[in-house]
Order: C-alpha cells, then sequence, then structure tokens
C-alpha cells in the first residue's frame, strides 16, 4: 500500500521487510470447484517460483505446442513469490505431453485432470497467504495487539499498490487513453481496471478518516458476506447494525461506471463528489465512455483465520485467507511501515 493510505486501527505499529527472498511470499490459490473429470481442457495445479503468471503461461503453452490464448487461468499472482495456482489447457484431441517435460526447479505441475471448460478469470474462492517478515522494529506487546485487533474488526479492502504500476505509471496512461491516445489492445483492461481502483480507494480512504469504513451511513449498499450479492438502501435499524457487527453484511462503495449510482444520502453525496473531483472527473467520464456499468465493492474485509508466530525476535510469520480480489499487502499496510524488497 501507498504510505499514505490511512490506517483504520492507528498508526504503524511496527517496521519490517517482506519478500527478500520469494519464499517469504507465499500464496496458494483457494478452488472454487473440483474438476469435472472429462473434457478438453486439461487443469494444472502448479507450483512456482520467481515467475508471473504471464510467463508460466507462456512456459505452458509452449510445453503443450498451443497458442497462449488455449491457456486459461483464475488470478494473477506476482512474480517475487512461491505460488500455487490453476492452468487450463484447451486440448481438443485431449493428448497432453508427459507432465515429466513441464516439471523444473521453478514450476511444478502437483495435480492435473481433465475438466470441461476452460479456466475463467475470477474462478476461485479466495487466496491463502504465509508471510515471513524480517528486521522487524517495534514494540512486540503492542505488534501482536494490532493484529489481534485486525483479526477481530478487519481491515479497509483497499485495492494495493500493484493495481496502479510502478509509481502510480498506470493512471497516467489511463489518463492519456482517456484523452484520446491509442493503447494496445491487451492494456485497456488494465488502464481501465487502475482508474475505477483508484476512485474506490479515494472514496474508502475518506471513510476510513470518518471512521464509516465499517459502519453504515444514511444511504448505505449493503454487501452479504462471502458473495457479491448487495441490497440497499433501507432505514438503519437494530437488525442491521446487529447484521454489520457480526461480519454478516458490509458496506460498500462504488466502483464507477455507466448508470445511476445506487446509494443515497450521505455516500451518494460522498462517492459522486469523488467521481467528480478525482483528476477534474476525467477517470468517472472515461469509464463511463469505456462502457464499464455501476457496481460496488465491499470496504471492509475480515481475516478470520489469522495466524502469527515468532520464530526469532525480530522474524514474524503470518497467515491468513483473503477472499478473491483482496490484497495481502492491505493486511501488512493496516500492521505497519513494510518494506517490499521484491519490488
Amino acid at each position: 500500500m501507498d504510505a499514505s493510505f490511512p490506517r483504520a486501527h492507528g498508526a504503524s505499529a511496527c517496521g519490517a521487510t517482506i519478500r527478500t527472498t520469494p519464499e517469504d511470499f507465499f500464496v496458494e490459490e483457494i478452488a472454487s470447484f473440483e474438476p469435472s473429470g472429462s473434457g478438453e481442457h486439461l487443469l494444472l495445479t502448479v507450483e512456482k517460483r520467481g515467475m508471473n503468471t504471464a510467463w508460466a503461461a507462456k512456459r505452458i503453452a509452449a510445453w503443450a505446442g498451443v497458442a497462449e490464448s488455449a491457456i486459461g487461468y483464475a488470478g494473477l499472482k506476482d512474480r517475487h513469490a512461491v505460488t500455487r495456482q490453476r492452468f487450463s489447457v484447451w486440448l481438443p484431441k485431449k493428448v497432453a505431453p508427459g507432465i515429466d517435460a513441464l516439471q523444473s526447479d521453478d514450476l511444478r505441475v502437483l495435480e492435473h485432470a481433465w475438466h470441461s471448460r476452460k479456466l475463467p478469470r475470477g474462478a476461485l474462492a479466495g487466496n491463502r497467504f504465509e508471510l515471513l517478515l524480517r528486521d522487524v522494529v517495534g514494540d512486540r506487546a503492542e505488534i501482536d495487539a494490532r493484529l489481534t485487533t485486525i483479526r477481530a474488526r478487519g481491515i479497509p479492502n483497499a485495492f494495493g499498490v500493484q493495481r496502479f504500476g510502478k509509481e502510480g505509471g498506470n493512471l497516467d496512461k489511463a489518463l492519456a487513453m482517456f484523452a484520446g491516445r491509442r493503447m494496445r489492445r491487451e492494456e485497456r483492461p488494465l488502464l481501465l481496471s487502475a482508474a475505477r481502483s483508484a476512485l474506490f480507494n479515494d472514496v474508502l480512504a475518506r471513510r476510513i478518516a470518518d471512521g464509516s469504513w465499517d459502519r453504515g451511513l444514511e444511504g448505505e449498499v449493503w454487501m452479504l458476506a462471502g458473495s457479491h450479492s448487495v441490497f440497499g438502501p433501507e432505514p438503519f435499524d437494530d437488525a442491521l447494525r446487529a447484521r454489520v457487527e457480526a461480519f454478516d453484511i458490509h458496506p460498500t462503495g462504488a466502483m464507477w461506471g455507466a448508470g445511476e449510482l445506487r446509494s443515497t444520502g450521505e455516500v451518494h453525496a460522498l462517492e459522486a463528489g469523488v467521481a467528480a473531483g478525482f483528476a477534474d472527473g476525467r477517470f468517472a467520464e472515461g469509464l463511463v465512455r469505456a462502457g464499464l456499468r455501476q457496481e460496488r465493492r465491499a470496504l471492509r474485509i475480515v481475516p478470520p483465520d489469522l495466524q502469527w508466530e515468532w520464530s526469532r525476535a525480530d522474524c514474524l510469520r503470518v497467515a491468513f485467507s483473503l477472499p478473491a480480489g483482496s490484497y495481502a499487502t492491505t493486511v501488512l499496510h493496516e500492521l505497519g511501515d513494510i518494506r517490499d524488497a521484491g519490488i
């Protein structure tokens, strides 16, 4: 996270370094379905080290002798990490090369099975993380207390800095694209996503500042925990308050696009103000022209399985799961000032 992004639970509790080696950052996809056992798509579960998803897809396509368009994957994973994720390979003749020919020191096939469809983006329940923080500086009791608070109350569901490119370069490119500059076809979705995410983060930052990121405001749209289903606005009564406190529902923020904002009252005024004021409204206008539709994203996420242990006085191992689309860096930002050696 950008160091200037506000924290919900107080000032930084520590300093530390992450990703000194790829093994310090382990992430594993949580599958949302089981392979069908038949079909034209070979589903591979692979573990890779120091390799991003796009490069792994190229390796798999070369191994299978197919175009890269025949490869599917649910999400993008960082290069500076050890990651486990699924890939699908379309093989209409249902004949695959030997798996041993794909194995290497930096890419290992753990499981393989036939499936009926190409693996689409977003086809995962979430991700499980195991992170090792080195050179930890700070009061151990304060750090333990902050982690306990994060587990109990959750954290703001911000988009991580990787969404915006090196030094925020994707946002500059998005503005140029909205002004008429031609961009490569494959680059456009990334830039649209960066622009949309920046607007959401600005809304979220304002709600962290006023303390409403994890409670209801007048005109709130709510999301059911564990889903993308939304409802509201409706009067904020004791029943809704109890559901918020039980983490059954979460307040949401706008993912900007064409159409009317669903929020009303205070929430509508805040979101419309951000859209009009951020980059003089050019991001919001560009997203509408691009054909994106208004959507909602939860302002809060909760890692109920958050665990940690001190392997040494200056080494802290942290493990937790997050839903798809949420970032481990947001957990680290809420903990403290964590330098990412892998960037």
